[in-house]
């Protein structure tokens, strides 16, 4: 029988990232990324880890020249997420080598730089059972409870400029742990454009900005900035 390491014993470094910043440096969605993903066992001792440190997801990095990731909420496994991808893929360039593809559970993941943004492109299948729901006004979306009524998660969006492809969103785990909003939701965007057909230039949560285009065999291309916040023992 295989027994997890205890957390106190676990010894590897923390990166802190802000994923999907607004064009000011602000706002962006926390990410937790462990770049020696080997020092933390696979299955309970990651989910206590993602658990005990509370950011909308933590990813560890089981292979950083070849991109294995592996992703976790402070309750769930996930098998694909876009701010996680998006930020390891950042950090992979700015410390060492970016791999030219990231391989999480759910499959492979082509990645890169342009400008100030660092993009991933993805498939609205590898984000199953997310709700999107349009409002009639950017300020309805604005004036939702958090979380709104309702289980499951909830993308919720309404146009501010249909014809320039600017998105008003907000979006709601809804699955019981500790986030009740996620401030900048890659794998929503990604679902929404898929739905939608175009490209979208989104303000999500208090004023995270995601850029979204359809790329090839109906797959999405999902970008934005990333800032690294600090690095600490784990």
């Amino acid at each position: 029988m295989l027994v997890s390491a205890p957390l106190a014993s676990l010894v590897a470094d923390l990166h802190v990232l802000r994923v999907f910043c607004g064009p000011d440096g602000r706002y962006g969605n926390e990410l937790g990324v462990v770049l020696d993903g080997p020092a933390v066992p696979t299955g309970p001792s990651r989910q206590a880890v993602a658990a005990r440190l509370g950011f909308s997801e933590t990813v560890f990095v089981d292979d950083a020249g070849t991109g294995v990731v592996d992703i976790y909420t402070p309750s769930v496994r996930l098998p694909f997420a876009g701010h996680p991808l998006v930020g390891t893929s950042w950090l992979l360039g700015h410390l060492r080598s970016r791999p030219a593809q990231l391989h999480p559970p759910a499959g492979s993941v082509p990645t890169w730089r342009d400008g100030e943004f660092t993009w991933i492109r993805g498939r609205a299948q590898w984000a199953p059972d997310r709700h999107v729901q349009q409002y009639a006004s950017a300020e309805e979306v604005g004036a939702l409870p958090c979380p709104p009524p309702g289980d499951g998660w909830l993308y919720a969006w309404a146009w501010q400029d249909r014809a320039a492809g600017r998105v008003r969103t907000r979006g709601f785990p809804r699955r019981g742990d500790a986030i009740v909003e996620d401030e900048a939701t890659g794998a929503s965007a990604i679902v929404l454009t898929a739905e939608l057909r175009q490209a979208l230039d989104i303000t999500q949560g208090k004023g995270s900005q995601i850029l979204t285009r359809p790329g090839p065999d109906d797959t999405v291309e999902v970008g934005g900035r990333v800032i690294l916040e600090e690095t600490r023992s784990l």
